[in-house]
């Protein structure tokens, strides 16, 4: 299996970019961790950063973003890879752009049919799914390339691992800023929240609180690894 790494740029700044596969890969449990954890688009490859500041001011919003964007990526990216073979390379982008706004028309008059009051949260964020390089990113360097089934499992895990970041911020963020979580309160109706955890800098403190979290237990898993090994060294 070919991969390339080269980091890539995302709204003008340098990052992880996601694995690019050039043929086509086997059905493993990585293929679904991989964008859970691995390759979370959030923590790990920060895309999709305008909905994951703009609407996980509450744990609902952030669940309802999370599983519209997820239920988009795994259509569109089974549908990609079933015409991977029609679709000529001059005018993929554009065909990608078809699809997924065809899903996300469909999403948006679900939760229309839904729920009024979420659809009026979520407001355009639920069109932009259209242009989400999360989805987009998906699409060219996986869907376009894969199996079918290969691809519904990756951009499942990709999706869980989108909903699963935004859930954790949205879930600090109402807790703090209203004292609730699901619209339930947690602490009474004294309880004073912090008014900044439900604007959008909100948002940015509870991302970098998160992302300090796991590079430290990132840290500290490999600090382990290397004494256990130099341990494991010594006595041989």
């Amino acid at each position: 299996m070919a991969e390339s790494s080269t980091p890539t740029s995302s709204a003008g700044k340098s990052g992880p970019a996601p694995i690019l596969f050039d043929r086509e890969e086997n059905l493993t449990a990585d293929t679904f961790l991989r964008g859970l954890w691995k390759e979370n688009p959030v923590f790990v490859t920060m895309l999709g950063m305008c909905p994951t500041l703009a609407v996980t001011n509450s744990a609902i919003n952030a669940l309802g973003m999370g599983l519209s964007t997820t239920f988009v990526l795994v259509v569109s990216g089974a549908l990609i890879s079933l015409l991977r073979n029609w679709i000529p390379k001059q005018v993929r982008i554009a065909s990608y752009i078809v699809i997924i706004a065809t899903f996300v028309t469909i999403v948006d008059y679900l939760i229309q049919a839904v729920s009024l009051e979420l659809y009026a949260a979520l407001g355009a964020f639920i069109q932009l799914i259209v242009v989400n390089c999360i989805i987009l990113g998906r699409a060219e360097a996986y869907a376009s390339k894969q199996r079918l089934v290969p691809t519904l499992v990756n951009s499942l895990g990709t999706g869980l691992g989108f909903t699963l970041a935004l859930l954790s911020l949205g879930t600090v963020r109402e807790i703090l800023g209203n004292g609730s979580i699901l619209g339930i309160p947690l602490f009474g109706s004294d309880f004073q929240g912090w008014l900044v955890m439900i604007l959008p800098p909100g948002g940015f403190f509870v991302l970098g609180a998160w992302m300090m979290l796991f590079n430290w237990l990132r840290l500290r898993k490999e600090r382990r690894t290397a004494a256990s090994s130099g341990v494991t060294a010594h006595a041989g």
